[in-house]
């Protein structure tokens, strides 16, 4: 029988005590009258999540246009915490670790899945290097990226890691190889209540695509931009801006996003991808966009966080002819999301300004 949204898993805890469904709504109070800021977020996410609202407003994160509110079917984001939970073996009264912002749908997703599938979390600060206890074992948490990668020293006792917001670079996944964690990239977005693919990353599950949960399909449009069909997650159809490359009714590759394809001579450039055989050369944090070029229609340009745009040649060894940057360009602080994704049209209009 499928959980629904009104009730509280009897094994649920929070910082180590147990709250059913009324005493859960005492802990909200307590946090927005006395929690510090990520607490008084919190709190008022649980008093939306315990009212008889069948839905809840939740945030986009404003990567690729003007942050946003969208209702979200409560018992569709409890579908989402059952197939998370069957894909990575969860049971209940496993320990979890919550360390993201909790206005944004991952940061609420963790608090669902500990209500719905019976899990103990602890509820730390959302900051780029989380502070936690790090003798404890967890069974399971999420991070973005920049915490992942501040946090590998510290991940001995974490049994399951996923990581989202962005895209977790080659390095960084490298840098994963030796852990014992099992270390997931998901893909998903608000409108399908976080994650509807997941990619092990590290060690004998490495997998090179994205794999889609249960009760999901996926096409693509002709576009070539992912469609996805999750009925239990998403009320209609999601017409994606990712252009993907599909393996099989079940996986896919991510390429990029359509807003950021360069056509230069006739040749589509996918910046992520570029960008990705960058990473690691460049040690200031960058991202390839491109300006008119009479001849090439546009062409590439290289924008750094820097006070000065000068590069060694060899940074770009390796590269094709038209996916070398023209120009280079330097802003001394690139304009980021909440969730530490760079808004690449903000920051160029810095470069004009």
């Amino acid at each position: 029988m499928t959980p629904t949204f009104d009730k509280v898993h009897l094994k649920f805890k929070l910082n180590g005590n147990n709250y059913d469904h009324e005493d859960l709504k005492e802990v909200a109070y307590s946090l927005i009258k006395e929690g510090e800021p990520y607490e008084q977020i919190t709190g008022d996410f649980l008093l939306d999540w315990l009212d008889e609202k069948d839905f809840v407003l939740a945030q986009t994160s404003g990567s690729t246009g003007k942050p946003k509110k969208i209702k979200l079917s409560k018992q569709a984001m409890v579908n989402s915490c059952i197939a998370t939970g069957n894909y990575l073996g969860l049971e209940p009264g496993d320990s979890s670790l919550h360390c993201l912002p909790t206005q944004y749908i991952a940061g609420k997703m963790m608090l669902i899945r500990a209500m719905i599938l019976g899990l103990e979390v602890d509820l730390v600060e959302p900051t780029s290097q989380p502070i936690f206890d790090y003798d404890k074992k967890y069974r399971f948490c999420a991070m973005l990226p920049i915490q992942l990668k501040s946090t590998l020293s510290y991940l001995h006792n974490v049994d399951i890691l996923i990581v989202g917001g962005s895209a977790v670079s080659k390095h960084l996944i490298e840098s994963t190889q030796n852990l014992e964690t099992k270390v997931f990239a998901t893909y998903g977005m608000t409108e399908t209540a976080t994650h509807i693919a997941l990619k092990p990353l590290n060690n004998n599950q490495k997998k090179p695509h994205f794999e889609i949960l249960p009760d999901v399909t996926i096409s693509q449009d002709d576009r070539g931009c992912l469609v996805i069909d999750a009925p239990k997650v998403a009320s209609k159809k999601v017409v994606t801006n990712d252009i993907v490359k599909l393996y099989s009714d079940t996986t896919f590759e991510w390429l990029g996003r359509i807003d950021n394809v360069i056509n230069s001579g006739g040749l589509k450039l996918f910046p992520e991808q570029i960008e990705e055989q960058l990473k690691g050369k460049i040690k200031q944090q960058f991202f390839v966009a491109s300006e008119p070029n009479e001849t090439l229609g546009e062409q590439l340009i290289l924008v750094v966080e820097a006070d000065d745009a000068t590069l060694d040649k060899d940074v770009f060894d390796g590269l094709g002819k038209l996916e070398i940057p023209k120009k280079t360009y330097a802003v001394p602080q690139f304009v980021m999301t909440e969730t530490g994704k760079i808004q690449r049209k903000q920051t160029l209009a810095k470069i004009k300004s």
